[in-house]
């Protein structure tokens, strides 16, 4: 895998909004599930993103919980593992509310202007600030300030114009009207108006057509990808030549024809978590299920080694989460479409 620079990162999302496919956006949250997420670009032929949310990286940071400590180890790893060639992969952070801008979002950026000063890797090639529980106006003020801090440390902000349903990372939809559910053309008009369209930096916009985090039973959850499509309208009108990339939240659960119609609307990132993460739980199930005797030790047997070493059951998870991540870039359409690859054949 390779970690894009600014610049290649903006490329990787133009060629998905000219080309009319997404990037699978795998939440990762250990080493395994992101050499898992890797794999499975990789065997796909296919660029993609890897993400943390703040949870996540708590989780990842140990004993001590410092959800930006985590998130810069990820990172850290991450661009260990990057060896200038196969899949280009880049880094994200995901989800992170009002409340933790100043201690993981703030942070993490400043780290990339650092380094883009010094003409360095970025850290992360972009950063989601999720403002869903404050008033529009409110999140587009502080989104605003935020994407003028992203672009000048030369990466991309991700904000959420609407809500999306059900819960992620301890950040919860209950009780939301079911109308906010759905943005508006006027909601999205708004997006333009206080963070421009691409001159003042670039943007993903998590726009919400119904949308939720999680897996539910069929018929639980309606989306309307055609709200996407009257969004860019709205904008066409207003600002000539101008197009959202847009980015589709809670896609777990949803119909290929959902999915298609989403990306036919501009979609360039899909993210993907429940998914991945039950790929992986339950091939460590299957394992644990099948080798029971040698995973335990049975009425004051031994057990097996070779079945209780982490290894084992980790390599059937990996295996397992990457040709689910794999299967989602056939269907987003972004295998076979690698740039890296495609840079290295031109120059043979």
């Amino acid at each position: 895998m390779r970690v894009p620079g600014p610049d290649e990162y903006l490329a990787m999302l133009d060629a998905a909004a000219e080309g009319g496919y997404a990037y699978p956006a795998i939440n990762v949250t250990s080493s395994q599930s992101l050499n898992a997420a890797v794999r499975g670009f990789s065997e796909a032929g296919s660029d993609g993103i890897v993400q943390i949310t703040t949870g996540g990286a708590a989780y990842l940071a140990g004993a001590g919980g410092d959800a930006a400590r985590g998130a810069r180890a990820l990172a850290a790893y991450a661009h260990e593992l990057a060896d200038g060639g196969g899949v280009t992969v880049a880094l994200h952070t995901d989800h992170c509310p009002p409340g933790d801008v100043d201690t993981f979002l703030s942070p993490l950026i400043a780290e990339t202007a650092r380094r883009h000063a010094n003409g360095e890797q970025p850290l992360f090639n972009s950063h989601m600030f999720d403002g869903s529980s404050l008033p529009l106006e409110e999140n587009l003020e502080r989104s605003a300030e935020l994407l003028a801090d992203c672009a000048a440390a030369g990466v991309v902000l991700e904000l959420e114009c609407g809500v999306v349903g059900g819960e992620e990372d301890a950040i919860s939809a209950e009780g939301v009207a079911p109308e906010r559910l759905y943005t508006t053309p006027e909601d999205l008009l708004k997006v333009a108006a206080a963070l421009g369209t691409g001159e003042r930096g670039r943007y993903l916009l998590a726009a919400t057509f119904g949308n939720v985090h999680g897996i539910y039973a069929p018929g639980h959850v309606r989306l309307r990808p055609e709200i996407l499509g009257e969004g860019q309208d709205a904008l066409a009108a207003a600002h000539p030549g101008a197009r959202f990339q847009y980015v589709f939240h809670g896609s777990s659960g949803s119909s290929d024809d959902d999915i298609r119609a989403a990306i036919s609307h501009g979609v360039v990132k899909i993210n993907i978590d429940s998914d991945t993460q039950y790929a992986f739980t339950r091939a460590i199930a299957g394992h644990v299920l099948v080798h029971y005797d040698g995973v335990l030790k049975v009425d004051g047997g031994i057990g097996d080694k070779k079945a209780y070493d982490p290894r084992a059951w980790g390599r059937a998870a990996e295996a397992a989460m990457a040709e689910r991540v794999s299967a989602a870039c056939e269907l987003f359409g972004s295998a076979g479409r690698s740039l890296s690859r495609s840079a290295r054949a031109g120059a043979s």
